[in-house]
């Protein structure tokens, strides 16, 4: 990393050939299937992994590790990438995550694949603070960017759809830890192509400063606090531990805020969340996150809890979901540039989620499988149109000095959505389910088989289902009765947490009313550049 200042060249720093742009792209794109394959494939391995490694009480924190550091990195990085350029930082994080893939897939117990798995999530964070936000460097214009934006949808969209299936074909026929090291290749292909094609611009002129080391700490203790507290929310530890935790991040952030106010550098610049344009923005981020794991996590647990369905036949279900937000995304880069008010979208995005929240709220186990279906293609083309329509006017709003952190706070938002939306809903549908069982077992005079449905995992588990029906026939209970009265408490509590999501659906309906109307227009500053090796 040079210690000079380079001087403002034009825009010939960009790649000017549609060959070079284009191996840029697929770069980047290697680059996010590494991820988002990781964040799907490794599900389907963890119960062989818990059945090996012999860890149960760390089962849990193999995907916590991953995104307490992810989620602490993402903004650090997002600034340092705007200072010094993306470049370097990306070739970095390739080498972090895959040399953590290739410890997660070495790791001889479960202690061990905890901590490669948060080495992991650093090189994650690193990735997604600043992959997104190179795409505005390749292409300043912003209907150019639409265009080549799809790319970036197709493979996550790609990646997403493969990786369930990938993960359970790999954890059969070569064993789990091929699930981590198949990110081996994919590591290598995308440090080749972003060494080679992808140029490192620096779009400030002054050098870069002093990293507010102070604002990276409080931000990590802050959004590790909030993390860990909606982790142990639902698992009922003890009020004073939550207490500690939540006075903690409330602490940090309070603290955060005062010592960013007064630094010269600061990592976090405050102006950007009072930004009459960012500020929704960032807000609606959180909201889609929320919404968006409220679903994605709990659709399936319905379909196989609650309906009975096979692993499989639910994947079937939830696929179109997945695939129509590559549609979306398609779609909108065709639309959206047509539209004189490009807001319209965001009305239409959060309609078409919310069609798909009340369809999953109306679901039950006679629906069609058609009406199923088309709830999740509708919800997939919510987020195809949202998802990619934050990101284009965060980035068209934000100076391009700042371009990376917005970015990367537009990310976070989403992903400390996710971690609420999953945790709230959580606690919902596991206190409904437990009094909705409680409740009938009392009726019915059986409370004594409450310890049995505690968990609704007994519903997607055949060994623990099996315990059961021999346990209630040496005493003639009716086994299969208690089960549906299981699940019927189940669905009933899904049902429930999806009304809350349409309730805070609604509240996204108000707040996009509150973003200024937005002009797509070319945008082509002069970059900086510093070499393109």
């Amino acid at each position: 990393m040079s210690g000079a200042v380079p001087s403002p060249t034009p825009a010939h720093a960009l790649p000017k050939s549609f060959r070079d742009r284009l191996l840029a792209m697929i770069g980047l794109c290697f680059v996010l299937v590494m991820v988002a394959l990781d964040q799907t494939v490794v599900g389907t391995a963890l119960p062989t992994v818990v059945a090996e490694l012999k860890g149960f009480s760390l089962y849990a924190w193999v995907g916590t590790s991953y995104l307490l550091t992810s989620v602490i990195t993402v903004p650090i990085f997002g600034r340092l990438g705007d200072e010094h350029g993306r470049k370097p930082f990306i070739l970095g994080a390739i080498f972090i995550f895959t040399l953590a893939s290739a410890l997660c897939g070495f790791a001889q117990s479960m202690l061990q694949l905890v901590l490669a798995r948060a080495l992991q999530g650093v090189g994650g964070g690193m990735l997604v603070a600043t992959a997104f936000a190179s795409v505005p460097d390749l292409f300043p214009d912003t209907r150019e960017r639409l265009r080549w934006q799809v790319m970036f949808s197709s493979a996550f969209g790609l990646a997403n759809a493969i990786g369930p299936s990938l993960g359970g074909f790999l954890t059969e026929y070569w064993g789990w830890r091929w699930v981590f090291f198949v990110n081996l290749p994919v590591g290598v292909l995308s440090t080749f192509f972003v060494w080679r094609y992808l140029p490192r611009i620096r779009h400030a002129e002054h050098p870069p400063g002093r990293l507010d080391w102070q604002g990276a700490a409080l931000i990590a203790l802050a959004l590790g606090s909030l993390q860990l507290l909606v982790e142990w929310l639902p698992t009922g530890r003890s009020i004073l531990v939550l207490g500690l935790l939540a006075a903690l991040a409330v602490g940090a952030v309070i603290t955060l805020i005062w010592w960013e106010r007064r630094c010269a550098n600061p990592i976090l610049p405050l102006d950007m969340f009072r930004h009459a344009s960012l500020s929704p923005l960032f807000q609606l981020s959180l909201i889609m996150g929320f919404c968006m794991f409220a679903v994605l996590y709990y659709a399936p647990l319905m379909f196989q809890g609650g309906f009975g369905l096979s692993p499989k036949a639910a994947g079937l279900l939830v696929t179109p979901l997945v695939v129509c937000i590559t549609v979306g995304s398609i779609a909108n880069g065709r639309i959206v540039t047509r539209l004189r008010t490009p807001n319209r979208m965001l009305y239409v995005g959060f309609a078409c989620f919310l069609v798909a929240a009340i369809g999953l709220a109306f679901t039950f186990q006679e629906t069609s499988h058609a009406r199923v279906v088309f709830t999740m293609m509708m919800g997939g083309l919510g987020l195809g149109f949202l998802m990619p329509n934050l990101t284009i006017f965060a980035q068209e709003t934000a100076p391009r000095t700042q371009l990376g952190i917005a970015t990367a706070m537009l990310q976070s938002t989403r992903m400390i959505g996710g971690m609420l939306g999953t945790a709230f809903i959580g606690t919902y549908v596991s206190h409904a389910y437990h009094s909705g069982v409680d409740t009938t077992l009392q009726n019915g005079g059986l409370a004594q088989w409450a310890h049995w449905l505690d968990d609704p995992q007994i519903l997607v588990n055949p060994q623990r289902a099996a315990e059961l029906h021999e346990a209630a026939a040496l005493v003639g209970v009716d086994s299969l009765a208690l089960l549906e009265q299981a699940r019927v408490a189940l669905v009933h509590s899904i049902h429930g947490g999806q009304w809350i999501v349409v309730g805070v659906m609604l509240l996204a309906f108000i707040l996009v009313r509150r973003v200024p109307p937005l002009k797509l227009r070319s945008r082509r500053p002069a970059p900086v550049e510093e070499g393109v090796a």
